[in-house]
C-alpha cells in the first residue's frame, strides 16, 4: 500500500492500526516542507508522511503572534533553492506562510500532512528495522500509530508553547500584565501605555517599533547590548535584476549567492578582524541614533561580533522609535519587580503597565518525544553527533539543525539533497538500517560539549548544553556552524566510509 493511498484512510479505520510508511517527517515547518519536497521530487518511490502537531503548516511562523513579527534573515537565503523569492528581502510571518503554503500547493504535499498529531513516543525495533511512533490526536486525544523506515526530524530546536522566561524577584508583586512575545495575548491593549521590553535580540527589536507609535513609551531594558545590522528592507540587486527583465529563477540564484558571499566575507572578518568588525557594525548604528547617543553603554556588546546572533534591523526602524522619543534604552540589570514595574540594580525605577519578556526560548531536543531503541531509553546526550545530523548508535534517523550564521533553511536544502542521497544508496545495497559509529582512529578524541562556547554561546543554547549530544574535534563529528564549508563537504561524504554501519 502506499503512503498516499494510508492517507485517504479516515481516523475512524485506522483507529488502533499502525500505518507503515518508507519515511515520517516529524514537523511541517519550514524544514519539514522542504524535507517532503525533496522526498517527493528525489525519491518518488518513497512513501512518507508529516506529522504536526498544530493546526497549519508554519512551525514559528503560525505559533509567534506577537507584534511585527517578521524573518531575521533575508529570504533569499531563507527561502528555499528551489522556490524564489520575489517580495522584499526581509518578510513578515503573513508573507512567509503564503511562500510555503505555495510550495505545498504547487508540489501537492498537502496529501502528505497530518496536522494535529503530536507525537509523544518513537521506538527503534532492531528485530524489524522499523520505527513505531505514537501520536496524540489534539482535536480527539485519540492515540495512533505509525511505522516507519526512516526518521526525519524537523520540528525546530525550541518549546513553542512556553517561552523561556528567568525568575525575577518580586514578579507576583506587579500590578500590570507580564508577557512573553511567544504566547501574545491577541487582545493585549498596550495602547497609550507605558510598556518595558526585557531583551536586546531580534525579538524585542522587531516589538518596539511595531508598538512604539500607540504605547505612550516603551523602554528596553537589556542587560548587556547585541550587535545589529540595520539596512534598507530592499536588495538593489534584485531590482535591477528585474528591470532587465531576467526570469525570477535566475534573479533567485544570483542575488542568493551574491548575499552568500558577502556573508562569508563577514563572518571571517568576525574571527579574522573582530575588532574592525565591531566598529563598522557600530559606525553603522551611530548614524541612525541622535548626536551625543552612548552608543558605548547602550549598543556595544562585550562579545566579539557573531558569538551571538547579529539582528538585521530593516530601515533602522529601532532607531527612529529612539530618535522620535517613543522608545529608549536603558542597560542595567533587575533587581526586583515591583507593584508598578522594575527596580534596578542602580536604585533607578521604570515604571509600567506592561512588561514584555523578550528573553529567548527553551530549547528542546528532538522535539520532547519519549525515544527509545529495543525498550530502552535513549538519551542524546550519551551519543556523538555525526555532522549535526545522525548521532552514534541512532539508527535510521536524520535531525535537520539550521545555521545560526546563515539562514536555517540553507541546511534544510542540504540535508535534503543527503537524505535521499542515502536512502538510495541504502536501496542499492539492500541495505534495511544504517547508522553511524566512531571509526578506530575516533576512539581516543576528547567528547565536548555540542558547540564550542568561543564559537557560538547564546543563553538558550548555554542552558540547554547537558541536553545535546557530545562532538568530537574532527570535522565529521561536530555540527560546524559554517555553511559555506558543508555546501561542499555533504555532498562529498562518502556513503560507504568506515564510520557509517549498514545491516
Amino acid at each position: 500500500m502506499t503512503g498516499t493511498e494510508t492517507l485517504e484512510r479516515t481516523s475512524d479505520k485506522t483507529k488502533g492500526k499502525a500505518e507503515h510508511f518508507d519515511v515520517l517527517i516529524v514537523g511541517a515547518g519550514i524544514s519539514g516542507v522542504g524535507a517532503a519536497y525533496h522526498l517527493q521530487t528525489q525519491t518518488p518511490n518513497k512513501s512518507f508522511v508529516v506529522l504536526d502537531a498544530f493546526e497549519t503548516f508554519g512551525g514559528t511562523w503560525h505559533t509567534h503572534k506577537y507584534p511585527g513579527i517578521r524573518s531575521d534573515s533575508d529570504l533569499y537565503t531563507f527561502g528555499y533553492r528551489f522556490k524564489p523569492w520575489t517580495g522584499a528581502p526581509i518578510a513578515t510571518a503573513e508573507e512567509i506562510k503564503t511562500y510555503m503554503n505555495e510550495v505545498i500547493e504547487e508540489n501537492h504535499l498537502d496529501k502528505h500532512i497530518r496536522y494535529k498529531h503530536k507525537i509523544v513516543k518513537a521506538n527503534w525495533s532492531n528485530k524489524d528495522n522499523v520505527w513505531t511512533v505514537e501520536a496524540i490526536r489534539t482535536d480527539t486525544n485519540e492515540t495512533q500509530h505509525f511505522t516507519a523506515n526512516f526518521l526525519w526530524m524537523c520540528q525546530g530546536y525550541y518549546r513553542h508553547d512556553k517561552g523561556y522566561t528567568p525568575e525575577w524577584k518580586g514578579m507576583d508583586k506587579f500590578k500590570g500584565q507580564i508577557v512573553h512575545p511567544q504566547t501574545w495575548p491577541e487582545d493585549l491593549d498596550y495602547k497609550g501605555k507605558r510598556v518595558i521590553v526585557i531583551g536586546s535580540g531580534a525579538t524585542a527589536a522587531t516589538v518596539i517599533p511595531a508598538i512604539a507609535g500607540d504605547c505612550e513609551h516603551v523602554t528596553m531594558l537589556q542587560r548587556s547590548p547585541t550587535y545589529f545590522i540595520p539596512g534598507l528592507n530592499q536588495n538593489e540587486l534584485a531590482d535591477t535584476l528585474r528591470q532587465l527583465e531576467v526570469d525570477e529563477e535566475w534573479i533567485h540564484e544570483i542575488v542568493r549567492r551574491k548575499i552568500l558571499f558577502d556573508q562569508a566575507a563577514i563572518t571571517r572578518l568576525s574571527f579574522e578582524q573582530p575588532e574592525f568588525l565591531k566598529q563598522e557594525l557600530l559606525a553603522g548604528v551611530s548614524a541612525l541614533l541622535p548626536e551625543g547617543y552612548d552608543v558605548k553603554k547602550h549598543f556595544t556588546p562585550s562579545y566579539r561580533p557573531w558569538r551571538q546572533r547579529i539582528a538585521f534591523v530593516p530601515n533602522g526602524d529601532i532607531f527612529e522609535g529612539i530618535k522620535a522619543g517613543k522608545a529608549s534604552v536603558v542597560t542595567d540589570e533587575i533587581d526586583t519587580f515591583t507593584e508598578g514595574g522594575i527596580k534596578l540594580k542602580s536604585g533607578d525605577e521604570l515604571k509600567a503597565d506592561i512588561i514584555v519578556t523578550a528573553t529567548g526560548f527553551d530549547l528542546c531536543v528532538m522535539g520532547d518525544i519519549a525515544f527509545s531503541i529495543d525498550g530502552k531509553p535513549l538519551d542524546f546526550a550519551d551519543t556523538v553527533t555525526y555532522r549535526g545530523m545522525m548521532f552514534t548508535g541512532v539508527p535510521n534517523l536524520i535531525w535537520v539543525f539550521g545555521y545560526f550564521r546563515a539562514s536555517w533553511t540553507l541546511r534544510v536544502d542540504l540535508l535534503g539533497d543527503f537524505v535521499t542521497r542515502l536512502l538510495k544508496h541504502m536501496d542499492k545495497k539492500h541495505a534495511k538500517k544504517v547508522m553511524v559509529a566512531l571509526r578506530p582512529e575516533d576512539m581516543d578524541m576528547p567528547l565536548l560539549p555540542w558547540m564550542d562556547p568561543e564559537n557560538f554561546n547564546p543563553g538558550y543554547l548555554m542552558r540547554s548544553m547537558h541536553l545535546l549530544p557530545k562532538r568530537g574535534d574532527k570535522p565529521e563529528w561536530q555540527h560546524s556552524q559554517d555553511y559555506w564549508a558543508e555546501r561542499s563537504d555533504i555532498p562529498k561524504i562518502d556513503l560507504d566510509g568506515s564510520e557509517f554501519k549498514y545491516e
